[in-house]
């Protein structure tokens, strides 16, 4: 499995963050996801079967702006 960052924004409560998890984890091939909402740092752990684009376009479908860093 690959890891990536993503840096996100519009985490206002822990609503919001279970909001961005389960975007996120709705999309095939999602490990493991850590999400601060202190700092918007978003780490998830996926397989190769999906592109960091897809989880992006999820992250930003559910209502938030973000991106890979």
């Amino acid at each position: 499995m690959q890891n990536l960052l993503f840096k996100v924004s519009g985490l206002v409560d822990e609503a919001s963050v279970r909001t961005l998890a389960n975007a996120i984890q709705d999309l095939p091939n999602i490990g493991h996801i850590e999400i601060s909402r202190e700092t918007g740092e978003t780490s998830v752990e996926h397989g190769r079967f999906i592109s960091p684009d897809d989880i992006l376009q999820a992250i930003v479908d559910a209502g938030f702006a973000a991106e890979c860093s």
